[in-house]
């Protein structure tokens, strides 16, 4: 799996806001691009896109003027990683473009379509199981930190 630089950033910017929700900032005071990108060093510029793209997937709200800056527009814990994936790039996993399961592989390739799904469906299990509030508070669920202890997840 491959993460283009926007999926990074988002999910770090939103891992902010959820961080600075649980400070107790939450609601009552939204965070600044700036302040976002500042603390997660990731271009200002871009980062105002992809908090576009956010806002209007319904994973952040934002508010103009003096007082203004974004916040989550739900509970950090509602929102996973899949969530805000979905809303940067679309479907977990596509070939070529194309969905798994409108691929058509023919002879000795067909079972290919069936790795693609089951690569989808495994992508899906982790990324639907982490919420933006478990990135943010460090406490990853027990099936994620399994995976990452096994030595051979770092190679």
């Amino acid at each position: 799996m491959r993460l283009s630089a926007r999926v990074d950033y988002a999910l770090r910017a939103t891992a902010e806001l959820a961080s600075v929700a649980a400070a107790g900032a939450g609601r009552g005071r939204p965070v600044t691009a700036d302040q976002i990108a500042r603390t997660q060093e990731i271009p200002p510029k871009f980062l105002e896109s992809i908090l576009l793209q956010l806002r209007r997937g319904g994973i952040v709200q934002a508010q103009r003027g003096p007082e203004g800056g974004y916040w989550l527009a739900r509970p950090a814990a509602e929102i996973s990683l899949a969530d805000v994936i979905r809303v940067i790039d679309g479907p977990l996993a596509h070939v070529r473009g194309q969905r798994p399961e409108q691929l058509g592989y023919h002879g000795a390739a067909r079972a290919l379509q069936d790795v693609w799904i089951a690569l989808r469906a495994s992508e899906r299990q982790i990324l639907e199981l982490v919420t933006v509030a478990d990135v943010a508070s460090g406490e990853l669920p027990e099936p994620i930190t399994e995976l990452v202890a096994d030595p051979s997840a770092w190679i």
